[in-house]
């Protein structure tokens, strides 16, 4: 870590020099699910754009997300393998994920996660990250945050198309096309990509396995919105992808794991239909929208059976309601009211009977933004749930940013967070015998200044955190003990029930200046404490220390070089600490060339330094990789 201080400290030093230059006010949604200026949330958000994905290169969103502060991204193996997301040390179900208003947090998943893995940069427009509990906004699985992925739409021009191909190591290619444009009264965006990789194995090939665990992607997005008039506007949206990968597992005769030929077929359709109403002059702006999102998950294992092995079918369809009223220039409601449905069906060759049951939570929600005198907004919130199988459950939230001084912002913030159980663990085998699971909750608050020097060429943040989660849900294991609950799970092993508690700590500092005109510097450091308060460790796969930093140097217009570092500490791969895991530091290249106003040549090297270190415990990663390419616009 001296060296990261260091190229921190540098870069301040570097920016000091720096000429004056005026820095935009940057609007963000996810906040207050209100278009307001960032500095006025008091809360911690990173946004990615659509300019920073081009200009590194970037093809996976989770390598995006692994760049920000507070987001640690976890991954079994190479490209395509399961990716989770801990958001500030939280589980990887307890964290939102949303692309243009659609859920796609998976239902069938053991813990509800979204599936990460699968979501490539197609068409996106912007990824805002907002971290701590947002259940009052944002009801269920909101502990961690919330990460909302919104595609292009629309634009001043009736078309603008773009597309791009690249290939490289590992029998990687990716083509990309997207078009955005407004027509009339139309607003439109869409895009379609595939990319193929043979990657590398998924059980680290420095155990003895060879063959490469490929995963191959197609993905589709849409988004149009029709002015009908002054009023009235329709939305209408869909997402939409299917990813074949193939990974290793424990066969027989060791079941120690290691190569196998299984693979899985995983499918996501998500769509968004909505009407958005504007009555006094824009002053109360009301949206009804439906959302619908349906998974799909098989594996196969050829060497067992010629049919699937395991399949599991989710669905959710949610109905929503959101108004805000502005009662004057100072004040601002926002209200609203969902109800979701979700379905789950699944079963492996293991089960005698098919995995089945279903769930529905009412919300309502109420926010009240008030800006009571020049530079001080405060912001409060309540939300009631209603969950057929839980009942009842309160969210409060309160968040306050004062700006002292032109480029001083104080802010703090309290949030609730809670995450209904999964339907998995609700009405799968391991479902508890005696006793109805409770939701997962959390309390958590925050406390930070942004502060803007040299007329804006320097900007710091510095963020402490804190977050207490009660009743998470773990898995009891029954093997030789003796209980009522026991005698009724005997045949299963053990059953889910609510037992783990963790106290979460910490502090995110972000830095971004621009040295010169030419030369731009982002970085980051998180320090997190993640306790599990029965056993008094840090829990599995949180590094303690985690950082990124990121330079981009722009000699003339048509040309941009750049380097990035993300560094992740020593972690534990397991509850216990028995098997740690080495730090890992990822470097990469990456540059490109305008030839003519329309083509442009890209290129890039990732893990520059042939850093090997397991993600997860006898997991691979991919070596040194080069990639080259192509984009056009017109």
């Amino acid at each position: 870590m001296q060296k990261l201080s260091f190229t921190l400290f540098a870069a301040t030093a570097l920016a000091t020099g720096a000429l004056a230059a005026e820095t935009p006010e940057t609007i963000v949604v996810t906040a207050t699910r209100t278009s307001q200026p960032l500095e006025v949330t008091g809360t911690s958000l990173s946004i990615v754009t659509a300019q920073d994905l081009q200009t590194q290169q970037i093809s996976m969103a989770t390598d995006a997300l692994a760049e920000l502060p507070g987001v640690t991204v976890v991954r079994n193996g190479g490209v395509g393998q399961t990716a989770d997301v801990l958001m500030r040390g939280a589980e990887a179900g307890q964290t939102l994920v949303v692309i243009d208003g659609v859920r796609i947090n998976d239902p069938s998943a053991t813990s509800g996660i979204a599936l990460l893995g699968d979501v490539l940069v197609n068409g996106i427009d912007r990824i805002e990250v907002l971290r701590g509990p947002q259940s009052t906004l944002y009801g269920s699985d909101a502990i961690g945050g919330v990460i909302n992925i919104m595609t292009t739409r629309g634009g001043d021009s009736p078309y603008a198309v773009r597309a791009e191909a690249e290939g490289g190591s590992f029998d990687t290619y990716h083509v990309n096309a997207a078009a955005n444009g407004t027509v009339g009264s139309v607003q439109y965006g869409a895009a379609a990509d595939y990319y193929g990789t043979n990657s590398v194995s998924a059980a680290d090939s420095r155990n003895g396995n060879r063959e490469a665990d490929g995963y191959h992607h197609l993905g589709l997005t849409g988004n149009v919105r029709w002015l009908a008039s002054d009023a009235v506007s329709v939305d209408a949206r869909i997402y939409y992808t299917r990813a074949r990968d193939s990974f290793d597992g424990y066969p027989p005769p060791n079941y120690t794991f290691q190569d196998t030929h299984e693979f899985g077929r995983n499918t996501l359709v998500a769509a968004y239909g909505g009407v958005n109403l504007s009555l006094l002059d824009d002053r109360f702006r009301s949206r009804f929208a439906v959302t619908r999102t349906d998974t799909d998950r098989l594996t196969f294992d050829p060497s067992s059976s010629p049919e699937e092995t395991f399949f599991a079918r989710g669905g959710a369809t949610r109905l929503e309601y959101q108004g805000i009223f502005e009662a004057d220039s100072a004040n601002e409601v926002t209200f609203g009211a969902e109800s979701e449905t979700t379905t789950l069906v699944t079963q492996s060759i293991y089960d005698s009977a098919p995995t089945s049951g279903s769930d529905r939570i009412n919300g309502f929600y109420a926010q009240w933004q008030s800006t009571p005198t020049n530079g001080l907004t405060v912001t409060g919130g309540v939300r009631y749930d209603d969950d057929r199988e839980f009942k009842g459950h309160t969210s409060v939230k309160l968040a306050a940013a004062w700006q002292v001084l032109e480029a001083t912002t104080l802010r703090a913030n309290y949030g609730d967070g809670f995450k209904a159980p999964s339907l998995y663990e609700l009405f799968s085998q391991y479902s508890n015998p005696v006793a109805a699971l409770k939701p997962e909750t959390a309390r958590g608050w925050e406390a930070g200044i942004d502060q803007g020097l040299l007329d804006g060429r320097l900007m710091a943040s510095l963020t402490y955190f804190e977050r207490r989660t009660n009743d998470q849900i773990d898995f009891f294991s029954c093997y030789g003990v003796t209980s009522p609950a026991c005698s009724l799970r005997a045949a299963e092993g053990g059953y889910y029930y609510n037992v783990d508690r963790s106290r979460a700590t910490g502090a995110e500092a972000t830095l971004a200046a621009r040295v010169t005109d030419a030369l731009t510097v982002s970085a980051n450091y998180t320090n997190l404490t993640d306790i599990d308060l029965a056993t008094g460790l840090q829990l599995a796969r949180r590094p303690r220390d985690s950082a990124n930093v990121t330079l981009t140097w722009r000699p003339e217009a048509d040309a941009t070089l750049g380097f990035s570092v993300d560094y992740i500490g020593t972690r534990y791969d397991d509850a216990g600490h028995f098997t740690p895991l080495r730090a890992a530091t990822h470097a990469n290249l990456f540059a490109s060339y305008k030839v003519t106003e329309e083509i442009e040549l890209f290129g890039r090297i990732e893990n520059v330094l042939n850093d090997g270190a397991e993600p997860v415990a006898g997991y691979g990663t991919p070596g040194r990789a080069f990639y080259a390419g192509v984009r056009t616009s017109l």
